[in-house]
Formats: C-alpha cells, structure tokens, sequence
C-alpha cells in the first residue's frame, strides 16, 4: 500500500518538474514582451513629447506686493485693517490725526482769499489808470487844437502887421492901426507859446499816467504771483490733509502690518503691505541649458508642492536680461587662476493663466514648473 502511494507522488512531482520549465518560459517571454512595448511607447512618447519638455523645482510663487508709507507725519488715530485682511483699491487702510492739517487749509484759504482780494484791488487800480490815459489823451488832443488855433491866428495877425506896415507907409492908413496890430500880433506870439506850454503839460502827465499804469501793471502781476503761490499752497494742504487717510492703491491682502494706534508715523516708514495675491506669477530659474527651445508664450504645467496632485496653466511671459549672479550683492569675477566653470541659472517669468477652486496660490510657495518647447506649441505641457 505504502509503495503505490510513494510512486503516484513519485510520479506527480516528475510532472510538476516537466511543467514549471513551460511555466517560467511563458512567464519570461510574457516579461519580455510587457518591457518592450513599454520601451517602445516610452520612445514614442520621449521622441514626440518628452524631449520637448524643460523642467525645474527651483521655482516659487512670486507677487508685486506694494510697501505702504505715510506721505505725512503725525500720531497714528486709527488702523483701520487686521493682519490678513482682503482690502480693495481705495480701502482706507490708515488714519492719521488732521487736527494741524485742518488749520493748515484754514489759513491756505485765508491767504488765497487775502490775495485775490488784492488782484482784485490792483484790477480796479488798472481801469482806474486806464481811465486816466484816456483822459490825459483827450487833453492832449485838446492841447495840440488849441496850438493850432492860436498858431493860425499868430499867422492871421503877422500878415495883418505886415499889411498895416506897407499901408502906413503909403499914408493909406493911420499909426494907430498898425500899432494895434503889432498889439494883436504880440499876443498872438504869447498865446502861441502858452499854447505850446499846455502842449507840453499834457504831454507829461499822460507820460505819468502811462508810468502809473505800468507801475498798476507791475503790481498786478505781483498780486497775481502771490494768488497763485497761495492757489499752490492751498492744494498742497488739501493734499495733506487727504494723505491723513492712507488708502491702498490695490486690491490684495494686508501684510507685515506693523503700524499700532498711537503711533508716531514719518513719510517712508513701512507700516504694512498690500499683495496682490490674485496677481500671483512664478519665476522659475532654469538652467542655461534648458533655453535653448524656449520662447515668449509657449504653455507651462505648473505644480505647487502645498497641493499635491493640484496642476495650474501658465506661459511664458519673460526671461531675465541676465543670470542670478549677474545681479548680485558681490558679482564673481571668473578672470582668476582657479576659474571653474558653473552651470548658470536665468530666471524666466511665468503668469498663471487661471486660478481652480483650491486654496490659495500665495507668495514663497515652491512649485514645479515643465514648458513644452514643442514647436507650435503644440499640445499641453506635461509633468
């Protein structure tokens, strides 16, 4: 009994050898295959997409945030803001006191009225002067006929003696009327220079009255500089009594908020920030050599490390004028004996085409960025 067990195991396990052979064969052989066809899409996938595509996690999330600093000085009266708080453009961010800057307009005004009450005065000395011209003209004018008249009557009166002189001496007229017409022909002489004298006096105060009106114009330019002095001074106060509210010029979310109520404040000193967060872009400093094939606007897969498995769109939107140690604190200077040459890094600019639903994209975040240089741009970069 014993013996016929032992050789039906026997022969079981001859054909267990005889298989296993065939077994491992097709296993082998099914391997092979497997790895081949895996081989054979990884080329196909490397020849077509993989060769085009540049990547690099040294990236992070960068974003213009906007320093804010007071324009004026004075005592902090109100923070109007918490530490990371939306805030639109034009939020006020910042109360300062206005007390100073209050009467400060006060008296710009004061001096503004003050000085057109004065161009108005000078304006009203202008016509006043003017009317004066225009009187002395007239005089003049006046003057200049009656020089004229008492000229041709000193004519009227020379031919008159000449005439009695000549009748006299025929004995067709009497002394005594050639006489009074050496009288008529003096004051005809004495009325002509009086005449001639007004002249004079009328020509000189129209002189004056010109000189006056220069001296009124003069004035009133002065006047008129001074109400544009006090027109600048009063909207320098306004401004500042408006910079006593400190607004911020974007929207974003507040930042590095330092400023406390109280507080004495200076233009330039930092009190908060504002960053733009839905502005956010990546610059990713690629290798040298990885720039060969790229160019403004080819698409960019971008992969933030604080969201695993999230992916965002971008392109291309710059590259640096230079490497990282072109602008830095203390260049290199490779012209020395020990130079080792370093592969150099460029920082290029990507803008993220749009924003999921997710957490937010914020500022210092470290992603993984891939360009698709394919020509064309052809397809979506991939990771």
């Amino acid at each position: 009994m014993n013996i016929a067990v032992d050789e039906k195991t026997a022969v079981q396990d001859e054909q267990a050898h005889t298989r296993n052979p065939h077994r491992k064969r097709h296993l082998l052989l099914l391997g092979g295959a497997v790895l081949l066809i895996a081989a054979v899409v990884f080329g196909v996938y490397w020849m077509t997409v993989g060769r085009y595509l540049e990547q690099t996690d040294d990236a992070y999330v960068r974003a213009d945030w906007i320093p804010i600093s007071p324009k004026v000085s004075g005592y902090v009266a109100e923070v109007m803001v918490e530490d990371d708080q939306p805030v639109k453009a034009g939020d006020v961010l910042v109360r300062i006191e206005d007390r100073d800057y209050q009467a400060r307009l006060a008296q710009a005004r004061a001096e503004l009225a003050e000085t057109q009450a004065s161009v108005a005065a000078q304006e009203a000395n202008m016509k006043v002067t003017d009317s004066l011209i225009a009187q002395q003209k007239a005089g003049v004018d006046q003057a200049q006929a009656h020089a004229r008249s008492v000229a041709a009557e000193l004519r009227r009166a020379s031919l008159d003696q000449r005439r009695y002189e000549g009748l006299v001496r025929d004995h067709a007229a009497s002394a005594q009327r050639l006489e009074t017409a050496a009288v008529r022909y003096s004051q005809a002489t004495a009325a002509v220079e009086i005449a001639n004298a007004m002249q004079r006096q009328q020509d000189t105060r129209l002189t004056v009255a010109v000189t006056r009106r220069q001296l009124a114009q003069a004035s009133l330019q002065q006047q008129i500089a001074r109400r544009s002095q006090a027109e600048a001074q009063l909207n320098l106060a306004t401004h500042a009594l408006e910079d006593t509210l400190i607004r911020s010029p974007i929207d974003g979310v507040v930042g590095q908020r330092k400023v406390r109520t109280r507080q004495y404040v200076a233009p330039g000193l930092p009190l908060l920030a504002v960053v733009p967060v839905q502005q956010a872009y990546v610059v990713a400093n690629y290798k040298e050599t990885q720039l060969r094939d790229m160019r403004v606007g080819q698409p960019v897969a971008i992969s933030v490390d604080s969201y695993s498995g999230r992916k965002l769109k971008g392109h291309v939107v710059s590259f640096s004028p230079g490497s990282g140690a072109v602008f830095a604190l203390l260049p290199s200077d490779n012209a020395t004996g020990n130079f080792t040459k370093i592969v150099q890094r460029f920082p290029v600019k990507i803008v993220i085409d749009e924003h999921d639903e997710g957490g937010p994209i914020l500022p210092g975040m470290s992603v993984i960025t891939t360009v698709d240089t394919r020509p064309a741009n052809q397809g979506v970069a991939h990771d």
